[in-house]
């Protein structure tokens, strides 16, 4: 009985817990936006103007106007200056450049290895890992990093942050027909089948 109450339980747990840390993060950018940006509001407007909520609205199109100004001429240049001052700064660059490269990665305008699902396989065990596909030129980076012959795949390990970058023969490098987000899905949870597929 008490392992049938467990069992239930965890399905609850596995049920909302996706759902409800999808609605916190939301939440806590909501509430970091309207606080940041209700500040600036409260200063320019009599306090009977001010909404809540227009701190949100506000910053939803600011991220809006970034994006539309990042193919205006000269922000780019702007915007590189500005990369260039963060890569001078040790721990900054290291926060800045990481998060910049994850989110490049995912983005669909990004070029960063053509971000393709790939599977690679393992000497000649028949074994195979699924993997993201990152770079297949190693012309800009130092010599002896990366060859001619093979390419980078980023393995990330299921269940947890993190993972390996490997250099693999191009021979042992199959593309996917699968989309970066449900080859990630796939992979941190182990492939585990969702109950909802059955």
């Amino acid at each position: 009985m008490l392992k049938r109450l467990v069992s239930i339980f965890v399905q609850g747990l596995v049920t909302i817990l996706p759902l409800a840390v999808t609605i916190l993060i939301l939440v806590w950018l909501g509430a970091a936006a309207e606080h940041t940006f209700s500040m600036v509001f409260k200063r320019i407007l009599p306090d009977q103007w001010y909404v809540t909520g227009m701190g949100v609205v506000c910053g939803v199109i600011f991220v809006f106007v970034i994006g539309l100004l990042v193919n205006v001429w000269g922000v780019p240049q702007l915007i590189r200056l500005g990369e260039q001052i963060i890569s001078r700064i040790p721990l900054v660059k290291t926060i800045y450049g990481a998060v910049h490269d994850l989110l490049g990665f995912f983005s669909k305008s990004s070029g960063l290895g053509g971000g393709k699902v790939v599977m690679v396989s393992i000497g000649n065990t028949g074994m195979k890992v699924i993997g993201l596909l990152t770079r297949d030129r190693f012309d800009d980076l130092p010599a002896g990093l990366g060859s001619d012959d093979c390419v980078a795949v980023y393995i990330p390990f299921s269940y947890q942050i993190g993972g390996l970058t490997l250099f693999v023969p191009r021979d042992r490098v199959e593309p996917l027909d699968m989309r970066i987000q449900d080859a990630m899905r796939f992979i941190v949870t182990a492939g585990a089948k969702r109950t909802d597929d059955a």
